[in-house]
Formats: C-alpha cells, sequence, structure tokens
C-alpha cells in the first residue's frame, strides 16, 4: 500500500448562472476547464482532482483562479486523501471512477 499520507484531493464546488446564451457558453467552458486538467464529476456541481502534494494542490487552486467565469459562486477545499476517504455516500452509488479503484489503489498519472 502506498503512503497515501502525502496526496491530497482538490474538491471545487460552483452554482453558475445559465439564463442567458452568455452564461451558458461561460458555464461549459469552466466545466470544459476542470475536465481538461484532471478533475471529475463528483456530483452535479462537485468536481475533485487528486494531486500529489499541497504544492501541487495550491498549484492547481492557483490555476483555477485564472480561469473563473465573471459571474457565480466558486469554491474550492483542499483535504487529504485520507480524509477523503472518509467520504461516506449518505444515498446514491460511487461514481464510475471510484469503482474503477474499489480496493484504494490508487492511480496518479
Amino acid at each position: 500500500r502506498r503512503d497515501m499520507s502525502r496526496f491530497m484531493r482538490v474538491l471545487v464546488f460552483f452554482d453558475l448562472p445559465t439564463g442567458s446564451k452568455q452564461e451558458k457558453k461561460q458555464y461549459i467552458r469552466f466545466r470544459k476547464y476542470l475536465l481538461d486538467n484532471g478533475y471529475e464529476m463528483l456530483q452535479y456541481s462537485v468536481y475533485c482532482r487528486i494531486t500529489g502534494n499541497r504544492d501541487e494542490a495550491e498549484k492547481y487552486i492557483a490555476r483555477l483562479q485564472m480561469n473563473l467565469p465573471r459571474d457565480g459562486q466558486v469554491r474550492s477545499l483542499l483535504i487529504t486523501e485520507l480524509q477523503y476517504e472518509q467520504m461516506k455516500i449518505l444515498l446514491g452509488s460511487p461514481t464510475v471512477s471510484e469503482e474503477k479503484v474499489k480496493d484504494r489503489e490508487l492511480l496518479v498519472l
């Protein structure tokens, strides 16, 4: 088993307006940015990305700040992989990527 204490998770929570064509375009651009940068959708408007350590996580947060949409709310939360593993699914089921890594063997690209 790998030493999980150094791995971090960056969680991104957002609520973006989509009333106008321009707002929808910004929403799509932001979501595409997240997906292109290794974030996975945990649930609607909640995305998550694993990093090798805290410094790397801070870099992803800084890049995220440079790619924010004009309007709405975006928050980030940085937690350790060990804390992430303690998350309990109260309703619903694990995501496809969580199913693939069911035995908690971590794949870092």
